[in-house]
């Protein structure tokens, strides 16, 4: 990404969200509620934009930046204005910022809007979360009309409105993009300017990420700012989707409390040219091309909070710190795997510079792993699966992806397992894989009782299937997103041939949404004579964990009544024994 210009607050002109009147508006989409609070935080703050057709938004919420472009310091060229014509509701609850032109030079004669929230309370207090989420759809335009467009969805620290100076009083871009070229920028300001410690002008920045459609439908953008967990965190989200992270560790602790450990404002505006979209494109816009009437439309804002103790950092407390770390290969002895759960983020585990690699981390005792967070250095895995195991041995993937870019990989995931890994098999650059943290969260349990995965495989054979694509082979593959899906009907069953008699300790159904009510779990020395070893008739789905005593070649899941109108279908069918 070209570095980045800040927006100042210098020479603003604060105006009353007092409007004129504007002629026609075009029809809109229906829009969406504001989301209620995710488990654990509470709404804050929100506003829909539900007012009449042509009105201003309320001026209990809002007020007007006015004024030239050029007093914010951008070298954006519009003058924004409090007029309806440029910042009015739709009368179907969406905000709408449109930037007009007049005249015959693409360089001036243009007019938009830029509004800021009343509040400027927006913030996490010490130990707790603070969420801001948006639904809106960029100008709908191309990169052919689109040239010198600047929406932008933002917050400064409220120092700014007391004396503050940019960037020390903090500054957080949750949306920035700039020609319609459908990506979406992150961005921290801090520090000082020029230079310092968050490269200012630029910023500490995700650059460009690809956002396919965001100018021709809404898509909701996010930023959280996370003080329950160290170090402290920002975290960027499109769509739910964390997309990049920076870390308190980044910077020194001074510069980080001046701009973060605070509350803050809101910001909506849509600027034009400027040395953001001028520098992104080495050109000079608007160019004549530039259409007039592009419009930021949003649906939404909403401010959430989650208190002190509340949990956070994606699935709570780092059960992979401190825990002893393995890997396939490193690049140098000060770039070990032990680096990656040390907890600090100035150090690293790097590879060898080939396919594949891997990490794996003993997490000392079997848990329910829910969320894998990596922090990538610029050395990435593009294609890697993470991967469980009780015995170091066998692993079942948990996760996979060939789409990888880099960044914080924030991955919610369903497994259990005492070890777990992350096993690359194309990298995203030429050089190894370079992981500054490998953060694990889970709860003790799905422990194997010291047992040895069986099964994984192993030759299975089911009493129906569902479809071809649907093989009894695909429940003992260690790969949780196949599955083994029966006809939909009762009973039916799945074994699997051990290959020689076990003692049977443990077994872990993984269930897709069609699970088994009413089953039993049978051993056979014979796959013909069965001993019922488990018996339910209030199964419930989802992963199973069952500690059992018996013995046998044969172990198979016998199901008499389906848990819904389907068949019996299974991600794993794990057997644990000796």
């Amino acid at each position: 990404m070209h570095n980045r210009t800040a927006r100042r607050l210098s020479g603003l002109v604060l105006s009353v969200l007092v409007g004129f009147a504007v002629t026609a508006f075009v029809s809109a989409p229906a829009k969406a509620t504001v989301p209620a609070p995710p488990t654990g935080w509470t709404l804050t703050w929100s506003d829909d934009f539900t007012g009449a057709a042509g009105t201003a938004p309320s001026s209990s919420n809002w007020f007007y930046d006015t004024g030239p472009g050029s007093n914010f310091g951008t070298g954006e060229i519009e003058t924004m204005t409090n007029s309806t014509s440029n910042v009015y509701q739709d009368g179907s609850g969406h905000l709408v910022i449109k930037a007009i032109h007049t005249g015959t030079n693409p360089t001036s004669g243009w007019t938009s809007g830029r509004i800021e929230s009343q509040l400027d309370t927006f913030g996490a207090p010490a130990g707790g979360e603070v969420m801001m989420q948006s639904s809106i759809q960029q100008p709908n335009l191309t990169t052919s009309n689109g040239m010198g467009y600047w929406p932008a969805f933002w917050m400064l620290g409220n120092g700014m409105r007391n004396g503050g100076t940019w960037p020390s009083a903090g500054e957080i871009d949750i949306l920035e993009d700039v020609n319609s070229q459908s990506d979406v920028y992150g961005t921290l300001h801090c520090g000082v300017d020029p230079g310092g410690p968050c490269n200012e002008t630029s910023g500490i920045g995700s650059g460009a990420r690809a956002c396919s459609g965001c100018q021709t439908a809404y898509h909701t953008y996010a930023v959280q700012i996370d003080r329950s967990v160290s170090p402290e965190q920002i975290r960027w989200y499109l769509d739910g989707n964390n997309y990049f992270t920076v870390n308190a560790n980044q910077v020194d602790a001074t510069t980080w409390a001046n701009a973060v450990d605070h509350p803050f404002f809101i910001i909506y505006d849509l600027a034009l040219g400027g040395g953001f979209p001028n520098g992104v494109c080495g050109c000079t816009t608007p160019t004549t091309a530039t259409a007039s009437g592009g419009a930021m439309n949003i649906d939404y804002v909403a401010v959430y909070n989650k208190a002190a103790g509340g949990g956070g950092g994606g699935g709570g407390t780092n059960i992979a710190q401190g825990k002893t770390a393995t890997s396939s290969s490193n690049e140098n002895s000060s770039l070990g795997p032990a680096n990656a759960v040390d907890g600090n983020m100035s150090t690293r585990w790097s590879s060898g510079f080939s396919d594949p690699q891997w990490i794996d981390i003993d997490l000392g005792q079997s848990y329910n792993i829910t969320h894998v967070t990596l922090y990538w250095e610029a050395a990435y895995g593009k294609a890697y699966q993470i991967q469980t195991s009780q015995d170091n041995t066998n692993w079942t993937t948990i996760y996979s992806t060939t789409t990888g870019d880099g960044g914080t990989d924030d991955l919610s995931v369903t497994g259990t397992g005492r070890y777990i890994r992350m096993y690359g098999t194309a990298r995203g650059t030429q050089y190894g894989y370079s992981l500054y943290e490998f953060q694990v969260q889970g709860t003790p349990g799905g422990g194997s009782g010291g047992g040895t995965l069986l099964s994984q495989g192993h030759t299975a054979v089911a009493s129906s299937l569902e479809n071809s694509s649907f093989p009894a082979s695909n429940a003992v593959d260690g790969n949780t997103g196949t599955r083994w899906s029966s006809a939909f009907s009762d009973p039916q069953w799945i074994y699997v041939d051990l290959g020689a008699t076990h003692t049977i300790s443990q077994v872990v159904l993984q269930w897709e949404a069609a699970y088994g009510k009413a089953f039993q779990i049978q051993t056979s020395n014979d796959a013909s004579s069965w001993t019922t070893i488990y018996s339910t008739t209030t199964g419930s789905g989802g992963t199973q964990t069952l500690n059992v005593s018996g013995s046998g070649r044969y172990v198979r899941m016998y199901g008499t009544a389906r848990g819904t109108q389907y068949g019996y279908s299974l991600w794993e069918f794990q057997v644990y024994g000796s």
